[in-house]
């Protein structure tokens, strides 16, 4: 389960910062998530931004549990 969820963040992750950039640059249609959302159109700066913002969340709350289950094990 770890492993998925590492995984997804991971997506995530490069999902938020490949949209931001490339809409910071210019913001040509890629296969970046936020350009393919229609109700996103004048938002994917911020969407990108809120998505970075849910994988580092993401990110934190598995390394967090992944922690708490070494201490539970020793």
């Amino acid at each position: 389960m770890k492993g998925l969820l590492q995984l997804l963040t991971t997506l995530i992750l490069i999902q938020a910062v490949g949209g931001l950039v490339n809409n910071l640059a210019g913001g040509s249609k890629s296969w970046w998530l936020v350009n393919h959302l229609t109700f996103l159109d004048g938002y994917e700066i911020y969407a990108s931004i809120a998505l970075g913002a849910l994988g580092v969340a993401l990110l934190l709350a598995v390394e967090s549990r992944s922690r708490g289950k070494a201490k539970e094990d020793t």
